[in-house]
């Protein structure tokens, strides 16, 4: 979600400096997922106060024979013109265009969409990108995975459906730095829906487990999770507590997992709280692992086949020098 200038303090008693996210990038493909994306990226543009909303579609680079080529050799462009008119009149028919952000529409050719729309997004220095998920295509998650692994800013995976507006948002919470981010992109956001008439309610949802061998403790699974809970409300009392959340309902939830799947936890939560978003900080990048690690939990959750909207806070500012390394690989 799109959050303005502030600060805050972080789980070691830190200040973290927010930055504004005023661009937005939106990958279109032509299809019906076009218009749940444009809806969504309206209703963030809205709650963020975006400047710049960049509609992006990427058409594939076909080799063409010579003979085809020598006699049209402008039938790439004059495609690319026709596909941006068809997005022009999905974007007027779809986008709130009151709202005062410079739209922009272009089509490239590429022959990796994820990769062209990060040479865009880091060449216009883009403060979040948002993505579609398809039902019926399997490979939706190995595309979000690598616009996460390498995006150097915020990635918003939006379900195919309609979207009207948001009335609770899921905050995946551990209690570090990156919650921290997560949790006050969702308090901006909430902060700015309350002002149109749009309370939102934030769960800030917390797993916690037994540790492996508690029975050498003397105590019986029932008794260690509940020591286990007790040890998680401390952590949450202190963690919220540094933390504006005046004029906000933010209401803590606590689950016991007992299978080690805490992204199915975090996802049928989500289900039974009937959240319109799931929430999430990823990891900065601070080291080339993995190339851009963001997270056990924040990959699988990508790579779960979700009906619900994820959000990845990461701010584009921290750790990104090896983008001009790796140059989008």
């Amino acid at each position: 979600m799109l959050t303005t200038k502030t600060n805050s303090v972080n789980h070691k008693g830190e200040i973290d400096y927010m930055n504004p996210v005023r661009k937005i990038m939106v990958g279109l493909d032509n299809t019906e997922m076009d218009t749940s994306l444009i809806h969504f990226a309206s209703f963030l543009a809205r709650t963020g106060s975006a400047e710049y909303v960049h509609f992006v579609n990427v058409i594939k680079r076909t080799p063409l024979p010579s003979p085809l080529r020598n006699e049209f050799p402008d039938l790439l462009e004059k495609a690319q013109v026709d596909r941006r008119r068809e997005l022009e009149k999905k974007v007027i028919d779809h986008f709130d265009l009151t709202i005062p952000a410079k739209v922009k529409i272009s089509v490239e050719q590429g022959t990796m969409p994820s990769k062209q729309i990060l040479k865009l997004a880091d060449k216009h220095s883009v403060d979040a990108i948002v993505v579609g998920r398809k039902k019926d295509l399997k490979n939706n998650s190995v595309v979000a995975q690598r616009l996460a692994r390498r995006a150097t800013c915020s990635l918003l995976i939006v379900p195919e459906r309609e979207y009207s507006k948001i009335n609770r948002l899921l905050v995946a919470t551990d209690f570090t730095k990156e919650s921290v981010a997560a949790l006050e992109e969702a308090i901006t956001v909430a902060r700015r829906e309350q002002a149109t008439g749009n309370p939102i309610e934030i769960v800030c949802h917390h797993t916690y487990q037994v540790p492996v061998g508690y029975h050498y403790s003397g105590k019986t699974f029932e008794e260690c999770g509940d020591v286990m809970l007790e040890h998680a409300r401390k952590k949450y009392n202190k963690f919220i507590s540094k933390l504006d959340i005046s004029g906000v309902k933010v209401t803590p939830n606590f689950s016991l997992v007992k299978n080690d799947d805490v992204v199915s936890n975090i996802y049928e939560t989500a289900q039974e709280l009937s959240a319109d978003c799931i929430v999430i900080g990823g990891k900065g990048k601070s080291a080339p692992t993995a190339l851009f690690p963001i997270g056990t939990t924040t990959e699988k959750l990508i790579g779960k086949d979700s009906e619900i909207p994820l959000l990845i806070v990461r701010h584009k500012h921290k750790n990104a020098g090896l983008i001009d390394m790796l140059q989008r690989i």
